[in-house]
């Protein structure tokens, strides 16, 4: 949504009003009023259907024990965290970012992880590097625009793309954040326990798509 910069008399005693909610709820008195204007004219700005995504995304994971989500007031930025089934129990992070600007990918999702244990990193480096490889067989296709990936140590990201070139609406896309992430949780715990394979990884990301999964 295309922002333009305008002039607005206000009183003295409305802006620090103002001011001192935009501090309480993180973020700026520009970003504010904004919001404030939008609600009151019933307007769904960007940053609104972010908040509602975010909100069902975390209604959903409400009754699931292995993801644990975190919403910041006002951010387009959320995460869910999650401990590996393995040994100390090393705890990843999967912050989900959505884009103001949605004309080409929705946001990113990337897995920041933590451990000091070698055998681990190289570990979790093969399953990302085989989940990149599966994507590439069974969903590129479906695309309109790449997705892009990127592996550093301690992290992974991946774009969120939506097939198609419908619109979603805030159910849908929440909906599919949540099943994407369970699923990438499941079969990267499998792989990293041993108790999956690369064949089964693909095979259960397949099964996944038969189930009618929307693809991101």
């Amino acid at each position: 949504m295309k922002k333009t910069l305008y002039s607005l008399m206000l009183s003295d005693d409305v802006v620090r009003a103002v001011d001192v909610m935009a501090h309480r709820m993180g973020t700026n008195r520009s970003a504010l009023v904004n919001q404030i204007l939008a609600e009151y004219t019933n307007m769904v700005t960007p940053e609104r259907q972010v908040q509602d995504i975010f909100r069902q995304i975390s209604q959903i994971l409400d009754a699931d024990t292995e993801l644990v989500p975190f919403i910041a007031p006002n951010a387009m930025s959320m995460s869910m965290k999650s401990s590996l089934h393995y040994r100390y129990r090393p705890t990843v992070k999967y912050s989900v970012e959505l884009y103001r600007d949605r004309e080409g990918a929705l946001g990113e999702l990337a897995v920041v992880f933590r451990t000091q244990s070698q055998e681990l990193l190289e570990a979790m480096g093969q399953f990302f590097r085989l989940w990149k490889q599966v994507e590439d067989d069974l969903v590129a296709s479906y695309h309109p625009v790449p997705v892009e990936y990127a592996l550093y140590p301690g992290r992974f990201t991946r774009t969120i793309v939506l097939p198609g070139r419908r619109d979603y609406a805030s159910g849908d896309i929440a909906g599919a954040i949540s099943a994407y992430v369970r699923l990438f949780d499941r079969l990267m715990k499998g792989y990293l326990a041993g108790g999956l394979s690369a064949r089964d990884v693909e095979s259960e990301y397949l099964q996944w798509l038969r189930e009618g999964n929307i693809i991101l």
